[in-house]
């Protein structure tokens, strides 16, 4: 049904944008830039926290297993 703009529709885009935004379309687009960054940002912080919770978790059950193998051993 749709897709990605062509050629043609991008120029037209482009136009609309500078009819817009004018001399500020420069500024508009580092904020966006920037916008974009701390985004990332973020993600990456939150796929760091996942994992060191993930990592954690996983070495509380392997030092359980020990002292339960110890536990039964004596």
């Amino acid at each position: 049904m749709f897709s990605m703009p062509g050629g043609w529709e991008w120029l037209i885009i482009l136009i609309v944008a500078l009819l817009i935004f004018g001399k500020r379309l420069p500024e508009v687009m580092k904020s966006l830039g920037r916008g974009i960054v701390e985004f990332k940002k973020g993600v990456k912080g939150v796929e760091e926290e996942v994992e060191d919770s993930s990592s954690k978790t996983t070495q509380k059950k392997i030092e359980t297993e020990k002292d339960t193998t110890k536990q039964e051993n004596k």
